[in-house]
Order: structure tokens, then sequence, then C-alpha cells
């Protein structure tokens, strides 16, 4: 096989973020945007030693998962990979592969639930915007930080649509300058917004390379006048640091409190730009209350390890004796702190700290509980943690869930040697035409 090389190609399988695969002359090619029975003609553009990578030139003979893709950049956008095939051959796919790796990794043969589908179009209630040099916002392209522009995405909200135009008019207009990764210099970085689902209430967040927007006020007239009511609150994030990361620590308010709110599993949830909140609320709210059937928690103690606004173990709170939700991000600790105050909720505490950290504190506490939650970042769990949590607090059933299933795979059969199993796992489609799928699963001790 050779670079530039044309080939006719059968797709055969895809993986887990979306490449078709195919073989020929024993050789894997992996083509991006391809479903599972294309015969195509592929352009090969990269070689490695067992493997190549190839660009579909021709669809010869379509697969019948194919769908037409409505979306203009979607060949150049990082963002969804699945747009070209059917929703319900999506579905297929990530179920297929969270069984697949809970298997090849965790060894865990436990019976897979159907996978829980949601809506697919405008389901975001979060969209972080970069920002290009000539004023427009969009999304950053493949493997990429070079950014390209987006008029509409169909993940986000219509009003996400007017904000961006109203945002792109006003940098045009003042003549702001935006910031080069480059250079370091220049004032706006991104433009964040946040959407209530429930509540309508929406946030605009700039954030900018100093402490100051000029002309903010025109900014503030403009998008009021758009939007109107569900305006709650304009914010600037303060990011001076030439890194890739994309918020800064300090908030500065123009307009409104600061946050606004949502509804999730009849609590109210505040969210400021720091907080952590799923993007996709309606089936964040299917997801915890798999989580609450997978605990069976009524009258029990629950802790919920990384528990950010604390939004999974609030949502036990009714029916649980105590709650103590432990995570790192200082303010969202102070947001799981209001959310339980204005739910009326008083069987409730939370920690700020390392959750390895916090369950050493815990355990020096003597403090014992009965379900464990884990929600941990992509990265998953430290096996440090996974010991405490196992022999220290050793409760009837850990809850796990994960937005990755590697990691979740991995970690069940860490804690299958402390004598945790897993009994069952749910996959829910909490991400739509993206290559991610959450996961949750129930563990219990020395179960068959």
């Amino acid at each position: 096989m050779q670079k530039n090389s044309e080939i006719i190609l059968e797709i055969t399988d895809i993986t887990s973020d979306g490449n078709g695969v195919g073989r020929y002359e024993g050789i894997a090619v992996f083509v991006p945007q391809s479903a599972v029975g294309d015969v195509l003609k592929v352009h090969i553009v990269k070689v490695k030693k067992n493997y190549c990578f190839g660009k579909i030139v021709e669809i010869i003979k379509p697969s019948d998962k194919r769908s037409n893709n409505d979306c203009d950049i979607f060949n150049k956008c990082g963002g969804c990979v699945y747009r070209h095939i059917n929703y319900t051959a999506e579905a297929e796919l990530k179920q297929r592969t969270v069984e697949e790796t809970m298997k090849r990794i965790g060894s865990v043969f436990a019976p897979c639930e159907k996978i829980i589908k949601g809506d697919f179009m405008r389901y975001r209630n979060k969209a972080q915007f970069p920002v290009t040099s000539e004023g427009s916002v969009g999304f950053f392209a493949v493997h990429s930080h070079r950014v390209i522009a987006c008029e509409d995405c169909l993940l986000q909200p219509m009003e996400f649509r007017s904000i961006s135009k109203i945002f792109e008019q006003f940098i045009k207009n003042f003549s702001i300058s935006v910031y080069s990764e480059e250079t370091g210099k220049g004032l706006v970085r991104h433009l964040y917004l946040r959407k209530g689902e429930k509540t309508g209430e929406l946030m605009v967040c700039i954030v900018i390379n100093g402490e100051k927007l000029p002309h903010s006020d025109a900014l503030i007239n403009a998008l009021k006048n758009e939007v109107g009511n569900n305006l709650k609150t304009v914010v600037l994030n303060v990011n001076t640091k030439k890194t890739n990361v994309i918020l800064g620590e300090k908030n500065i308010t123009l307009y409104g409190e600061g946050y606004i709110t949502d509804i999730l599993c009849e609590n109210k949830i505040r969210i400021n730009p720091l907080s952590f909140y799923q993007v996709n609320r309606n089936m964040a709210e299917v997801l915890y209350q798999k989580a609450q059937e997978y605990a069976e928690a009524d009258g029990k103690k629950v802790l919920d390890l990384y528990c950010g606004a604390g939004t999974i173990g609030l949502s036990f709170a009714k029916k649980a004796e105590s709650i103590i939700g432990v995570e790192i991000v200082e303010q969202a600790v102070k947001d799981a702190q209001f959310n339980a105050k204005i739910n009326d909720i008083n069987n409730a505490r939370f920690i700020c700290a390392d959750a390895k950290e916090a369950a050493v504190r815990l355990k020096d506490e003597n403090i014992k509980t009965d379900v464990v939650i884990l929600d941990p970042p992509r990265k998953g769990c430290e096996d440090k943690l996974l010991d405490i949590v196992a022999n220290d607090f050793a409760p009837e059933r850990i809850v796990y869930v994960s937005c990755d299933p590697a990691t979740l795979a991995r970690d069940c059969k860490i804690l299958a040697t402390f004598g945790y199993r897993v009994l069952k796992y749910t996959p829910v489609d909490m991400f739509p035409r993206t290559a991610h799928v959450e996961t949750v699963a129930l563990l219990c001790k020395n179960a068959n």
C-alpha cells in the first residue's frame, strides 16, 4: 500500500471514534464518515506499518445504514462523527461498543441492558465557541485549533445562533481584538453560552484575555433586545494565561446575578460559568433515574464521589437517609450547598476535596455508607480510591456512572479483585451524533 494510491474498499466494521474499517490485501484501512456495508473508492492519505488511513473519493454502493448529511461543516468540524448514518444504526453501534469494551477490558459478562436513546437534534444546553481572527465564531477542526465558522449547529438551541450573530456584529462594530494562541495577544478568546432547558434562562459568558470588555453595555442591550427576559446574566470569564484551557478561575458579572437556574429531577439547580452540568438535561434525568434504580437508596446512607454541583446526590436526597457529596472544585461545592438550600434538602453534606483525600477523611471519621456513587472524569478512578471505597467503606452497592466505557471496564476489573461484581449495566446516549456514550453500572459485593 502506498500513499496517494486509490483502492476499492468495502467497509466491514467501525471504530468507537466513528471511523469505518475495511481490509485491503490484509491491511486495515480506516476511513472517516463511512458506514458498514459501504463500497467505496478510497484515496490513501497516510500509511503505517500495519494499517493506513484513507478518505472517500466516491461512494460506489451506499450502505443501508447511511442517511443524508444535514450539516454543511460535518466534514470539517471536530464535533459530530455520525451525521452520515441513521440514528438507529448509531445507537446499535454504541451498544455494541460498550458491550465489547466491558468484555474485552473488564472481563465483564453481566447483562447489558438496551441502550436508552434520546433526541438527536438541539439537545445541548452548553456551547463553547472559539473566535476566528475575523471575529466569527465556530468550532475547532478535527485534531486542530483551526476555527471553522458555523452559522448554526444542529446540536445547539436556536437561541445560540442569534446570540452568536449579535456577538459577531459587536466585535466587528467596535473593532474588538481577538486572542491569538500563537502570540498570546488580543482580547476575546471564546463565546460561552448556557441554557436552562426547563426554565429557558440564558447565560452569555465572554472569555477574555483581560478584565474589561470595551462597550459591553452595547452588547448587553443588543442581547436583551434579541432574547428578552430569557437573558438572565452576562459574565466575563478572565483567562490571561497562555494556554488552550478555555476557562479561567475568575468571573466578573456584567448583568444579572452571574448564574442561571434549571430544574433537574424536580430540583432547582444553580449554574454559573464554572459549574459542571450535564450538557443534555433531558437525558441526564434518564441517566440519574437509572442510577436511582440501581442504587435502591431508600433509607440508605449515600456517598457521592465527584459530585459536581450535587445533581446526582440531590436527586436521591428525598429517599435516602443522608447524602455526602465530594468534589474538588470549590465553586461546584458552593453550588451544591446552594442547590441543597433552595430545594429544602437538609440531609446533604458537601466536602471540597479530591475524591481520594475525602475518602480517607471520611474513613478517619468512621463514616459508613450503604451506597457509593462514582461519577469520575474521563480518566476514571485512581486505584487507591477504589481500594478505599471497596475495603474501607465496603458499601452494599456501587453505582458507577461513566463517560468512557474503557475506563469504566478497567475500574470494574479492579473492583472485581476486591469482591465487587457487575450485576448489570446500561448505556445511555447522552451525546447523539458524537462518538461519546454514557454508561451506568451496578456493582455488588460478592455477587454471583
